[in-house]
């Protein structure tokens, strides 16, 4: 019985050997296999796993870039690891894949809620450097950042202007900047967040309002577009602005509204007047503020 298994073991052997030795003559295959410090008795075994990885290698030298890619995972080239005496074989990405990664990693620290995609690919470079009525915001920025980076402390920005003068862009800018330094924040249209939060209920509209409450940077954006009902201002808006304020979170806001205009804004609801509340709103938005406007035309057309 040992003496047939030791015949087919030989038999399989043979023909691995011949399958590597035919597999050399490809000079791709040969030059592979002559950078790999392991014997040919290991490698005889892995001959169909090697040519994979050079089919991949040889792609990876003519790439046509990671949308086209071509190898068996898109951005991966399959790869011989050596391992003492034996190999192991993984996928490992590319070096294109590996940079754009490292190009786009920083958006994992911002969430948008209902903002367009150029928003979040908003970038000082392209946000009017030359516009001088720009420089008190630049200035701004520019402080902020100092002195968020040093101690995670810094007013907001209540930044008003007419439609389209480019507000939010602004702000979304500053935040890619922070979220290059590995600092989390948010940037979210308000009266969709009111609405999302209205049809949420239970543990989902707790997730989302805590969420906001909380997250270290907060940019709430349109505000006074809403229709302020008495829920929006005193459950939703007031709550979130006192934690903020309490916890020294900075917060961000842009507005078509003077914060005067705002406060008219907040006073009128289905109950009538209620300028008091609207007041303490303003208050808080005051103490969590720097008010700027930006006096631009309108940039989306």
């Amino acid at each position: 019985m040992r003496k047939i298994n030791t015949i087919v073991k030989k038999s399989d052997i043979t023909k691995l050997k011949s399958y590597y030795g035919e597999a050399l003559g490809n000079k791709d295959f040969k030059e592979y296999v002559d950078n790999l410090d392991i014997s040919s008795d290991i490698l005889i075994k892995y001959t169909s796993s090697i040519e994979d990885c050079v089919i991949e290698n040889n792609n990876c030298k003519n790439c046509p870039g990671l949308k086209n890619c071509p190898n068996t995972l898109k951005g991966h080239v399959y790869t011989a690891i050596e391992d003492g005496n034996n190999l192991n074989f993984s996928y490992i990405p590319c070096d294109k894949l590996i940079k754009e990664e490292n190009t786009y990693a920083y958006k994992k620290n911002i969430t948008c809620f209902d903002l367009p995609k150029e928003i979040s690919e908003a970038s000082f470079s392209k946000a009017y450097r030359d516009d001088n009525k720009r420089l008190p915001i630049f200035k701004y920025f520019k402080e902020f950042m100092d002195s968020y980076l040093k101690d995670k402390k810094g007013k907001g920005l209540y930044l008003s202007g007419s439609f389209g003068s480019g507000k939010t862009y602004l702000v979304a800018a500053l935040f890619n900047e922070l979220a290059k330094k590995n600092i989390s924040s948010a940037l979210v249209y308000y009266p969709e967040l009111l609405r999302s939060l209205k049809s949420s209920f239970g543990s989902d509209y707790e997730e989302k309002f805590d969420f906001i409450k909380t997250v270290p940077i907060l940019l709430l954006d349109d505000i006074g577009a809403e229709n302020t009902t008495s829920w929006s201002r005193d459950e939703v808006l007031g709550p979130i602005l006192q934690y903020r304020m309490e916890e020294e979170l900075p917060t961000f806001f842009t507005s078509n509204l003077t914060l005067n205009e705002l406060e008219n804004a907040l006073s009128t609801t289905n109950n009538g007047t209620e300028k008091v509340k609207a007041k303490r709103i303003i208050e808080r938005i005051k103490q969590l503020t720097v008010p700027l406007e930006l006096i631009s035309k309108n940039r989306r057309n």
